[in-house]
């Protein structure tokens, strides 16, 4: 009994199609093991854990981190709630500005701006449910004053954005993003 060239040719066809799903299949599962750095990891190359790094411009095909926008200067602070709760205190003269929480894995956790602030400061203190626990025992003065967020990621940056309205005003907003604190509680 002999196949038709026919049969042959389109049985090697779908065995070629099955293994190259196999393979694509493999190789988008393995991404993610082989992915070097995060978001998290790349903001420590900018500067000290705790503090808020300048990031550099905005360039194509240069991004310090993915997605930033070009109209807007950026800042970045990496911490570890293991060291204690963190205070973010900023005040930025500009129309618009945002700060996003991120854990270690770049996924938001919370996000805010001047608008939804009410506030043309920010104010805001990160830390876990024990330690709001001990904190609510010896209260800071301001803890009314303060927008608090609890989580349970005990790593993570957050990402200060502020609008350039016009290029001349460049130097004032990266003055002010230098000047934002990212520190433990006094």
């Amino acid at each position: 009994m002999t196949l038709s060239p026919r049969f042959s040719l389109t049985v090697g066809l779908l065995a070629t199609l099955c293994l190259a799903a196999i393979i694509h299949i493999l190789v988008v599962l393995s991404i993610p093991k082989n992915v070097q750095h995060s978001a998290y990891d790349n903001a420590s190359a900018y500067g000290a854990d705790r503090q808020f790094n300048l990031l550099p411009d905005v360039r194509p095909g240069q991004e310090a981190l993915p997605d930033l926008d070009p109209a807007m200067k950026h800042a970045v602070c990496r911490f570890r709630l293991s060291d204690g709760p963190v205070l973010f205190d900023a005040s930025i003269p500009v129309s618009f500005w945002s700060i996003g929480l991120f854990n270690a894995a770049g996924e938001t956790v919370y996000s805010l701006n001047n608008r939804t602030a009410g506030a043309d400061r920010l104010s805001m203190l990160v830390l876990t449910t024990e330690q709001l626990s001990i904190l609510r025992e010896n209260p800071p003065e301001n803890l009314e004053d303060l927008i608090v967020i609890e989580t349970r990621d005990m790593s993570g940056f957050a990402l200060l954005r502020a609008f350039v309205p016009h290029p001349s005003e460049a130097a004032d907003v990266d003055t002010a993003l230098k000047r934002a604190t990212c520190g433990g509680i006094n």
